[in-house]
């Protein structure tokens, strides 16, 4: 795996609603621009050794790095990819949606649940969102969000950004009621 650069972002929100956030509630993402594996390459029908080259150490590289940006511990996960212009959709979906990458996250945070994603293909600077979930409980309501993300230089054409995002709660102020008490 080939990396050009790596970002780490760190959202701490204060205020909310006219009212103050207290403990600030606080999101961070680490993203790494990777060489697309399949870059240059007509229609791959076997993206396992593309895979098998670089999903785990993405994982392995990205989830101790959201883990110490946080500061806290995680209550909300989160990952993406985005695929430069020369490249498939697939080729992003290809490299999260594998136990070898996710389980790095899940591990480090003693996470049960499925890392909600998105995926899309774009020019370098296109604005992102990270979908977030509870890491234990997908029908918590209160940790249902999402981070939006911009790296102004990726992905180029050939390229992948690989992001993951974890937040040490729910949305600031939130207030809904849970499932079960919604439904009465």
């Amino acid at each position: 795996m080939k990396f050009r650069k790596l970002t780490t972002t760190i959202e701490e929100i204060a205020f909310e609603g006219g009212r103050q956030v207290d403990p600030i509630a606080r999101v961070a993402i680490v993203a790494a621009v990777i060489e697309n594996p399949w870059a240059g390459q007509s229609f791959v029908e076997d993206l396992g050794p593309g895979i098998a080259s670089c999903a785990s150490d993405l994982g392995a590289l990205l989830a101790p790095r959201v883990m110490e940006a946080l500061g806290a511990p995680l209550e909300a996960y989160g990952k993406a990819a985005i695929v430069g212009l020369n490249g498939e959709i697939e080729h992003g979906s290809a490299l999260i949606h594998t136990l070898s990458f996710g389980n790095h996250f899940r591990n480090a945070a003693n996470a049960t649940t499925l890392l909600p994603a998105g995926e899309k293909r774009g020019p370098a600077g296109i604005i992102f969102d990270i979908p977030l979930k509870h890491f234990t409980d997908a029908t918590v309501r209160s940790h249902h969000q999402t981070i939006e993300v911009r790296i102004s230089d990726a992905p180029h054409a050939d390229e992948i950004v690989v992001a993951l995002a974890g937040a040490a709660q729910g949305r600031p102020q939130q207030r809904l009621a849970t499932f079960d008490s919604a439904e009465k």
